[in-house]
């Protein structure tokens, strides 16, 4: 408990932790305060993330940085799987698809850039290795074609096409698992060696956590990331009605970035400590994960909880993002090394969708 001690009491960023609690609390006492909760679940995500992102690095020491950031990558987006579940639950489709979607397009594009640039500020120029970056990239694309059929049906005149969407996006969801575990068991058992860390020097970094405490902390940091995005679910929508988001907006930009915080906190301070392994591993794992693993669970999950199933039909838009953040993500990291203006042109991307998205909002269902 000592490294966990001291670092409560020399980061300052952890003291935010007290907001935890008081947002719990005020979830019960006030639950039609939105825009109260919209503010306490953000603040109280911050300290939170900071915390994964210790833990995670120190797990990463142990295991490597391709085990570390499939970790880290796994428990976040198991916060992602709750909220969604939380929407599947009341039948909150669109924002469902929203999230799913967005959740692909901030981690290839966003949380991707965002590493690029802030490890570039620090280091002239950062290698990783690639081999990571094309697996995920290609099982990205095997998740956009997948995407891309349920759409096509449903846009031709067939008499059968809403049964028949929903017949192919069972048999896509069960494909689309089966080839993530496949990716598993090539990047982790089979074929290892391929996707080893680039090794970098490392002088004056702090001592890692011993490998109980991390995944201690890991699995209650998790646990309340997850309460407390259940609050932020529950109040964004409310609060955004304020600055007049829609609910494509809501899902696509604001849950994928609120989602992601702790993610894309390990990701940042990994490049910043030229860990840049690390830092790709989380940002396309976690884009593939979403898209081979989260969505297609959520999919067959909502047999069970939801009201009605639902189908792997996205709006067109969204398809169409996703496949250019693959494409674009797939261009700029085939080098294998990086520098702050790589880190730009990906966020750019991102901002083109953002606003487009805030000035037209889509007409989904």
């Amino acid at each position: 408990m000592d490294p966990l001690l001291k670092e409560l009491r020399h980061n300052p960023m952890l003291w935010l932790l007290a907001l935890v609690p008081v947002a719990l609390v005020a979830a019960k006492l006030v639950p039609d305060a939105h825009t109260l909760l919209f503010v306490l679940s953000v603040l109280a995500i911050v300290p939170l993330a900071a915390l994964l992102s210790h833990a995670t690095e120190s797990v990463a020491e142990k295991t490597g940085d391709t085990a570390g950031g499939l970790l880290n990558a796994t428990l976040g987006n198991l916060t992602e799987l709750v909220i969604a579940a939380a929407a599947l639950r009341a039948g909150e489709y669109a924002l469902v698809k929203g999230s799913i979607a967005g959740a692909i397009v901030a981690n290839t594009l966003f949380m991707l850039g965002a590493s690029f640039l802030l490890g570039g500020l620090k280091h002239h120029v950062q290698e990783y290795n690639r081999a990571t970056a094309r697996l995920h990239a290609a099982l990205l694309f095997l998740a956009t074609i997948a995407l891309v059929s349920p759409s096509a049906i449903a846009k031709a005149d067939m008499t059968p096409g809403a049964a028949l969407t929903q017949k192919l996006s069972v048999t896509l969801a069960v494909l689309l698992v089966v080839a993530y575990g496949l990716g598993l068991l090539f990047s982790l058992k089979t074929h290892r060696e391929i996707f080893a860390s680039t090794k970098h020097a490392q002088t004056g970094e702090p001592s890692p956590w011993p490998i109980g405490l991390a995944l201690v902390t890991l699995t209650v940091v998790t646990v309340f990331v997850a309460l407390i995005s259940e609050i932020f679910v529950d109040s964004v929508q409310k609060a955004a009605e304020t600055f007049g988001m829609s609910q494509a907006f809501i899902g696509f930009i604001v849950v994928a970035l609120v989602g992601g915080a702790a993610e894309m906190a390990v990701a940042f301070s990994a490049a910043r400590k030229n860990r840049l392994d690390l830092s790709v591993a989380i940002a396309l794992g976690s884009a593939s994960q979403i898209a081979l693993f989260v969505g297609p669970v959520l999919v067959l999950l909502s047999y069970l909880i939801g009201p009605t199933p639902m189908d792997l039909q996205f709006w067109s838009g969204a398809v169409v993002m996703v496949f250019i953040a693959t494409l674009v993500a797939a261009f700029i990291t085939s080098g294998g090394h990086s520098a702050w203006f790589f880190g730009v042109l990906l966020l750019f991307v991102y901002a083109v969708f953002a606003i487009t998205l805030y000035l037209l909002p889509p007409q989904v269902q």
